[in-house]
């Protein structure tokens, strides 16, 4: 049967099969925005911080051990994957995260209710604000989440990051012995191995892969206890680094309380630096994937230099043309993910006094970048980068006819008259080497020691 709940505006019907309260159905009616709701990691997050809350008050003696273990038992089925369908608010809501918190603290109180045989909605005994949400406030609670939320999201990207910058470098081995044109200002210009190429791209990831770890660890600083503004008030003496001791315990993770209570509620400078961890990476990512495309790029009339693998057609008039889908769809990516930055950076700079209020739309951009990474490098490593082939007879023919070589001939000759070399190579068409033998500026077998492997 239906059911009606009370809060400061009023009462609202419920249907008895919901779990969220009155506070959620008008949060739900309010904000009817993207239809998108919050992310797993969100929720799970979350949850540890109630049940770790509801530990520390029972150990602390604010909560009775019958309402703590109920809760509790309500957070472990959520935790497990039970009444997912029931966090219903809209990621685009109220600030500061108010709508989700009591979204999760209606639904634990209504099934730790439940749990003891009580109606849903008998917030007396076991109440949304009262139980569930002791010793707390949104101000800090979500934030924590938040947290919380992007580390869980983080430990799945790193493993897949790491497996597409060994793929690379497995790459410059294979290739390490290929010679090729360099290239500056899109230029030809002095030679080094396709390899090379290959490990610099591997580098690069692994580099941006340090700078995200970093960031992650910042974000092991929580601001839980600090409540409403900071000051840690309705909490009873030794919450804060009980419940930080309890949510390090459930979550494997070594939190630490914010150095100051009062900046981690005012800034949200640690997401934002996070963000921009993910905005580097995509920024190195898309410029890889350009360079596939290039390097890829004919087969007739482009560079052709590699390779990629063919997944799909290319065209639905052109029979038989392959385009370079998996790097495309890579730089849409870079291109999504380098927005949402934009957001979050919008987002922190936007708080005012003693809270910033935006948290939700940052931890959104956040995880969402986080997810299309998840979702698409391991496909990016199996079907595209791990089947690259190399075209070593093009890169060949390019580099013998590479003008640009001159410049290891300039310490013999001096930069002016390499300059009027290649100049005459151009007009010629004719390799640098063949053109020095033939004005007798070296003799064969120098040019073999300089230009035999494209490299002095």
């Amino acid at each position: 049967m239906p059911r009606t709940e009370r809060d400061a505006l009023g009462g609202l019907v419920l249907p008895d099969e919901a779990y969220y309260g009155v506070q959620t159905a008008r949060a739900a009616a309010n904000f009817p925005v993207s239809g998108m709701k919050a992310s797993p990691d969100l929720i799970r997050a979350c949850v540890f911080v109630k049940k770790a809350a509801a530990l520390a008050n029972n150990e602390l003696k604010a909560l009775e051990e019958q309402k703590a273990q109920a809760i509790v038992r309500a957070t472990d089925e959520v935790l497990a994957g039970g009444l997912a369908d029931q966090f219903v608010v809209d990621v685009f809501q109220a600030g500061a995260g108010t709508s989700f918190n009591m979204n999760v603290n209606e639904v634990i109180a209504n099934r730790a209710l439940e749990l003891l045989a009580r109606p849903k909605g008998d917030y007396a005994f076991i109440g949304p604000n009262d139980h569930v949400n002791m010793s707390q406030s949104s101000n800090d609670t979500f934030p924590t989440a938040c947290h919380l939320a992007v580390i869980f999201a983080t430990d799945r990207l790193l493993p897949l990051l790491s497996a597409l910058a060994i793929a690379f470098e497995a790459k410059g081995g294979e290739f390490g012995a290929i010679p090729k044109v360099g290239r500056t200002h899109l230029m030809d210009a002095l030679p080094l191995k396709l390899g090379d190429e290959f490990r610099a791209w591997a580098a690069a990831l692994r580099r941006a892969g340090e700078r995200i770890e970093q960031r992650k660890g910042d974000l092991c600083e929580v601001a839980i206890g600090g409540t409403a503004v900071g000051t840690g008030v309705n909490a009873p003496a030794g919450y804060r680094s009980l419940i930080i001791a309890k949510l390090s315990a459930l979550t494997g993770l070594a939190l630490v309380q914010a150095r100051d209570s009062f900046e981690a509620l005012q800034s949200r400078a640690q997401l934002a630096a996070f963000s921009g961890a993910l905005r580097e990476l995509a920024q190195e990512l898309g410029r890889i994937a350009n360079d596939l495309r290039m390097l890829g790029s004919g087969p007739v009339a482009g560079l052709g230099e590699i390779s990629l693998p063919a997944v799909q057609s290319g065209s639905s008039i052109m029979p038989g043309k392959v385009n370079p889908s998996l790097p495309e769809c890579l730089n849409m990516i870079c291109f999504q993910v380098i927005g949402n930055d934009l957001a979050v950076s919008l987002a922190a700079q936007a708080g005012q006094l003693d809270l910033n209020v935006f948290a939700p739309v940052m931890v959104h951009n956040i995880l969402g970048s986080l997810s299309l990474f998840t979702g698409f490098l391991s496909v990016f490593t199996t079907r595209c980068v791990a089947g690259i082939k190399a075209d070593a007879e093009r890169c060949r023919a390019y580099l013998d006819l590479n003008p640009s070589l001159v410049a290891l001939l300039a310490p013999k000759i001096g930069h002016l008259a390499a300059a009027e070399l290649a100049k005459d190579a151009l007009e010629k068409h004719k390799s640098v080497r063949q053109l020095a033998i033939e004005k007798g500026m070296i003799s064969a077998e120098e040019a073999d020691r300089l230009f035999g492997t494209g490299r002095p």
